[in-house]
């Protein structure tokens, strides 16, 4: 399928359909499988805390440690993938996560895993955060952008429901034995993770015009795409969009709390919007941001949609006979939320910016773009405690739903304005971005 890298730079016209298929299955897996040991909290929280024998405080506190260091590193991540080889940034950052990893799977004292969290936080974000949307911009022309990175996250999706029902198979192995299981979970991730760090090494070759070849670091790239009108709108519109992504998830607890629904569709509703549609949901949506020639348009699209089916759930009767309706209406949400929020990225190439300022205007796009997981959940928590204290739970959840529904009408605005402005600049902005690229080759 692919060759070994023997040097010389490679343009995407010089790679063949299957590397690049190769790569993109690559990166996307590993970005579905690279975090997967930081956050085990989410999905096995008991067997890990007993498996680390440490309390409720201390395995928040490891959390803790990852997303501080996650947060401090999402912006010098995006200037060194701009200035360093994206075959070396993924071995490097696959290959030392899997030795945290091993490590980890050792089961060692609380400091100690305090420490591998924060050294995860580097190896995971530092090196590794800035190489899937830049790699995935690399193997692809800037048609397929939009098409690909909604493809990515597709394959995102399938990749982490097999891992995970991997993950789901190893532990209840172990149902009796905490401890084992946890070591066999943390072994198998890590030596997966170490496979995907050797085929990175083997198969990612130097792409032309992917790093510029001045010596030194420094923050002119960061300041040149902070100054492009087109990384904030994408970053203030990923911030609105991630906002009411990541608020679908709160109506899993309205269908069982408000509407009374059943464990069994609650569940149901649960696994098909946290992994089947992730499968269908990106594809579809690049390759209809594609088909109209903008990721903007797709995405006011999609948000006019979310808006609607938030406002349907507030005007819904609150009662158990509307909760199939209401469980239909979840997993349509779901599925556009998933599929808008995979193509918020491919603003930054419908606005022309230059590769050579990809990687930092990702990262931007990054620190902003997920802030909101700083405040929502204390915030929505708040709402829904001071709803059962008042005795008015249907109305807490209302509030939550209008709130995410005001985020979706925000990046309805802001992807319209920055359609707005690449229409008005597109000139500009192509000159802008052939030059920068003329200027990387010459370098």
């Amino acid at each position: 399928m692919a060759t070994l890298v023997k040097g010389g730079e490679k343009k995407v016209q010089d790679l063949s359909k299957a590397r690049k298929i190769f790569l993109l299955i690559l990166v996307s897996m590993g970005s579905s499988t690279i975090y997967a040991p930081a956050y085990l909290k989410s999905v096995f929280y008991d067997p890990l805390q007993q498996a680390l024998n440490c309390t409720n405080t201390e395995l928040g506190l490891l959390m803790s440690a990852y997303a501080i260091t996650a947060t401090i590193c999402y912006l010098p991540s995006g200037i060194i993938a701009d200035k360093v080889r994206m075959r070396t940034l993924s071995w490097v950052g696959f290959v030392a996560t899997a030795i945290l990893v091993f490590i980890y799977a050792t089961l060692p004292s609380f400091g100690t895993c305090m420490a591998l969290f924060v050294g995860m936080g580097v190896t995971t974000i530092l090196i590794w955060w800035g190489t899937r949307f830049k790699l995935v911009r690399l193997i692809s022309t800037e048609e397929e952008y939009s098409a690909k990175i909604g493809l990515s996250y597709g394959i995102y999706g399938a990749a982490g429901l097999v891992v995970g029902m991997i993950n789901l198979a190893i532990v209840s192995a172990f149902a009796q034995n905490a401890g084992a299981g946890m070591t066999a979970l943390l072994l198998w991730l890590g030596g997966f993770i170490l496979l995907l760090g050797i085929l990175s090494f083997l198969f990612i070759p130097k792409f032309e015009g992917e790093i510029k070849q001045e010596s030194g670091f420094n923050l002119m790239e960061f300041v040149h795409a902070l100054k492009n009108p087109v990384v904030w709108l994408a970053a203030l519109s990923m911030f609105f969009v991630y906002f009411y992504y990541t608020g679908v998830t709160y109506t899993t607890p309205y269908l069982s709390g408000v509407l009374g629904a059943s464990l069994v569709v609650v569940s149901v509703v649960s696994v098909v919007r946290t992994y089947g549609i992730t499968l269908l949901s990106g594809p579809i949506f690049g390759a209809f941001a594609k088909k109209i020639n903008s990721a903007a348009k797709a995405i006011v699209v999609g948000s006019i949609l979310v808006l609607v089916a938030f406002m349907a759930l507030v005007v819904l009767p609150d009662t158990a006979a509307v909760a199939v309706v209401a469980a239909a209406i979840i997993i349509v949400l779901g599925f556009i939320a998933n599929g808008v929020f995979g193509i918020v990225s491919a603003q930054l190439t419908e606005g022309k910016v230059p590769l050579t300022i990809f990687g930092a205007a990702t990262g931007i796009v990054s620190v902003v773009g997920f802030l909101p997981d700083t405040f929502s959940s204390t915030w929505f928590g708040a709402i829904i405690d001071a709803g059962q204290k008042a005795g008015d739970v249907p109305g807490a959840y209302h509030e939550i739903f209008i709130i995410l529904a005001a985020s979706a009408v925000i990046a309805v605005i802001l992807s319209l304005i920055l359609k707005a402005y690449v229409s008005k600049n597109k000139e500009k902005l192509e000159k802008r971005a052939q030059e920068a690229s003329q200027g990387a080759h010459q370098a």
